[in-house]
């Protein structure tokens, strides 16, 4: 990729004295900030100077000012800035307000999972005299959300070298886009002999349904299973003709004897189970898929469509303790319509290390970035 980059202050934008500067056109916007106060733009790009003008920008410590005179082959930032955020925009964002200072910010149109494809980000900013930043790659956002920002960093840019990230942003297509996450209808299985026959107390199912009613989801059935394979394997099946299109069971997923949840799963007839991750806690997370055969009602159809896949998710005794684990970065995605290999989980490693602190600040933290 080449490395384009050019002096800012380039001879298109004539420099002329304040004083001088009567009745020309303002080529930038120029910012006025009063300490602890205040950071406002005085005068906007395209501004006409007046007399009365002069003395207030001489206080903003403007001796000179640059006055546009653009040729064939430039661009000015903002036209530069409306071009880029078209090109890197995909589903689910937008344009929020008019370039400032040269900069567009991109918003969230809607609730879901930001993508960022960073391999085209990579591309485009690589190219010196544009950027892009946006936010962590899987984050969760809100409507109206601020989720990246784009210009052109010269007040006066080549038209090539927006062309050119145009064209690199068009080549992989929705380099910012958002996912919908569906509300899920979750089922649970709560295993373990210990809590089945009332030795302890059960903590995790108030654990899982705040979570999931937390991204509007609702719990269909919550079963309590002892460590015993055909028992769990059938509660998960009840639960799957009950309608839940995502299962998730909790504990049994050690190395102890007793820990057989992830052989139920594998009785039920899963597929692409992925057992293990690189994240702490939740090392001993598992993701498997299982079909059910998708009915009139699911399909809107003359009858039984393809089967639906559906996911399950097995959470080790770390859900019960820590505030923040796999499942919280991982379901997310998996409703996003997401498929996890062991790939994606093992890609979490960078990242993936809580540090435990003593407030849980998540997602405003570092974990899982």
């Amino acid at each position: 990729m080449c490395n384009i980059s050019h002096e800012h202050r380039t001879p298109s934008a004539k420099k002329i004295a304040v004083k001088a500067a009567i009745g020309t056109v303002l080529a930038q916007d120029i910012t006025e900030i009063q300490p602890g106060k205040v950071k406002r733009t005085a005068f906007k790009r395209g501004h006409i100077i007046r007399e009365e003008d002069v003395c207030h920008l001489q206080r903003l410590g403007k001796e000179n000012l640059f006055v546009l005179n653009l040729s064939n082959d430039e661009m000015h930032e903002d036209e530069a800035a409306y071009a880029l955020a078209n090109a890197l925009m995909g589903h689910g964002v937008c344009i929020h307000g008019e370039p400032r200072e040269g900069k567009i910010t991109i918003i969230a149109e809607t609730d879901g999972l930001l993508k960022i494809n960073r391999e085209a980000l990579l591309a485009f900013n690589m190219l010196g005299d544009v950027m892009c930043a946006t936010l962590h790659n899987n984050t969760v956002v809100k409507k109206g959300q601020m989720v990246a920002g784009t210009r052109a960093i010269p007040l006066i840019v080549k038209k090539d070298v927006v062309r050119l990230a145009v064209r690199i942003a068009e080549q992989y297509g929705e380099v910012i886009h958002i996912k919908g996450i569906k509300k899920p209808k979750a089922g649970v299985v709560i295993t373990g002999n210990e809590v089945f026959y009332g030795v302890i107390k059960d903590a995790f199912a108030q654990v899982i349904t705040e979570k999931i009613e937390a991204i509007g989801g609702e719990i269909v059935g919550t079963y309590y299973a002892p460590d015993d394979e055909s028992f769990i394997t059938s509660r998960l099946r009840e639960l799957m003709n009950a309608g839940a299109d995502i299962l998730i069971t909790t504990g049994g997923m050690s190395v102890d004897p007793d820990d057989v949840t992830r052989f139920a799963i594998r009785n039920l007839g899963a597929s692409d189970i992925v057992y293990g991750s690189a994240v702490l806690p939740g090392a001993m997370f598992l993701v498997a898929y299982v079909e059910r055969e998708s009915s009139v009602s699911d399909s809107e159809a003359s009858g039984p469509g393809p089967p639906i896949p559906i996911p399950i998710l097995g959470i080790p005794a770390c859900g019960i303790y820590a505030t923040t684990t796999i499942f919280d970065l991982i379901l997310p995605r998996v409703l996003a319509g997401e498929r996890i290999d062991r790939k994606q989980l093992a890609e979490l490693g960078h990242g993936g290390l809580c540090m435990k602190c003593e407030t849980c600040k998540y997602p405003v933290c570092p974990f899982g970035k």
